[in-house]
């Protein structure tokens, strides 16, 4: 346990950095231009590479020793980075958040490829955790990635709206670049013992390993089904991902919205401490769909007043939860899948949940800036959803995330009537 925390806490620090570099250009982005329609793009962007590289990364932390995939993928990050900044000092700051220049695309694309390689180092501390925690502390090892996700999220959300609204861009580009360097600094010091191991065969001459990953999950009855109902929370965080700024920085100033987030933010901590406790009972599956089904109301519910409080409370509840679902995921893949086909199968899974994330950004974006947020600002929205949605100046915003809120829950509750859903938790009963 300890050698995996050493492990979680370096992993933490350097993707902590990297989307806090992210967050920062979010904000800076924002509110340099006030466009919903660029950020939408962006995210979008970001999620459709990850649904991409899920498979790629999965296979290469599958044919090689995960000290060295974390090393790599932080030299790599690095370099994204150290080109970011390189740009950032050599073109007006103008034409870097124009979306038509050469400029803003280099800039932008280089910091969403440092956070993408960061998924690769995502994808390996999954698997460390079947190879230095017992089975029976599998729910609480995941239940402490979650407490320090959360941990990072304060620190990014935190910073990087002080950053951004005192010091400017330049400074998340430098402590970025320090804190990763310092990261990969440390890595040399942290031991992952892989030599009892034997990689698969079937790997070693592959790039990307679909056969594979689809033989380990069809191998258990109702894990493909698991992975789709994985996709749910992803659409929610799609519509989250482009809104969730926007709808925040019309009520605060920058700063404040920086802390309000990490103020709320330690809804990932109490959860990931709730988790490492208490654990995720003795059926994750269920646990996992009542998560969705808490989310779903949470999102229909947290805007329907321009109130701070309640947008608050919200978010802070929405982040209670989310360790909950990504813990009982990533608890039920580690019993049921064979340590040497972990990688392929969390990568598989990465592929086809994060494939809802840029489908909900490309459609929220553009339908949001251009019809709903019309529609509400107009006499006629007013006179139809005023009565649910009161004033103010972000109801087209508080509509979408009560539409998408209203899909999600009613897919959740029909996820629990299926015949996977029985048949998973049976699995997962037999490998436990």
């Amino acid at each position: 346990m300890k050698r995996f925390l050493h492990v979680l806490i370096n992993i933490a620090v350097a993707n902590t950095s990297t989307f806090f570099l992210w967050s920062a250009l979010s904000f800076w982005l924002y509110l340099e231009t006030h466009s919903v329609l660029i950020l939408s793009i962006l995210s979008g962007t970001f999620m459709t590479l990850v649904t991409l590289s899920g498979m790629f990364f999965g296979t290469i932390v599958d044919k090689h020793r995960k000290k060295e995939v974390i090393a790599i993928s932080s030299i790599v990050a690095l370099i994204f980075l150290l080109l970011a900044g390189s740009v950032f000092l050599f073109f007006d700051r103008k034409e870097i958040a124009d979306i038509s220049s050469s400029a803003f695309w280099i800039f932008s694309l280089s910091i969403l490829l440092s956070a993408l390689v960061s998924n690769l180092r995502s994808i390996a501390l999954s698997t460390t955790v079947s190879i230095l925690v017992p089975k029976e502390d599998y729910a609480r090892a995941n239940g402490m990635v979650g407490m320090v996700q959360g941990v990072g999220m304060i620190a990014n959300t935190v910073f990087s709206g002080l950053v951004i609204g005192r010091l400017g861009l330049e400074w998340a580009m430098y402590i970025t670049i320090i804190l990763s360097g310092l990261a990969l600094l440390h890595l040399l010091f942290v031991p992952i013992p892989e030599d009892y191991l034997h990689h698969d065969p079937e790997v070693l001459n592959k790039q990307v390993d679909f056969k594979g990953a689809i033989k380990a999950i069809r191998s258990v009855p109702g894990l493909m089904a698991l992975i789709f109902f994985t996709t749910f929370n992803n659409f929610i965080g799609g519509v989250i991902m482009v809104l969730l700024d926007p709808y925040g920085l019309e009520m605060f100033s920058v700063e404040m919205w920086g802390i309000v987030l990490g103020i709320t933010g330690t809804g990932f901590i109490f959860g990931g401490m709730a988790i490492t406790k208490k654990g995720l009972g003795k059926q994750p599956l269920r646990t996992l769909l009542y998560g969705y089904v808490i989310g779903s109301l949470i999102c229909l519910l947290f805007t329907v007043r321009e109130w701070a409080w309640l947008f608050l409370a919200g978010i802070f509840l929405y982040m209670f939860f989310v360790p909950f679902i990504e813990a009982a995921e990533q608890t039920i893949i580690q019993t049921v899948v064979p340590k040497i086909k972990q990688g392929r199968v969390f990568g598989f899974a990465q592929t086809v949940e994060s494939a809802a994330t840029p489908v909900s950004s490309y459609l929220i974006g553009p339908i949001a800036q251009f019809s709903i947020i019309p529609f509400m600002e107009s006499d006629a929205g007013k006179q139809t959803f005023g009565w649910l949605l009161g004033e103010g100046n972000a109801r087209g915003i508080a509509l979408t995330f009560v539409l998408a809120g209203l899909f999600m829950l009613l897919l959740s509750l029909l996820a629990f009537r299926t015949r996977a859903y029985h048949r998973l938790s049976e699995s997962f009963k037999k490998s436990n």
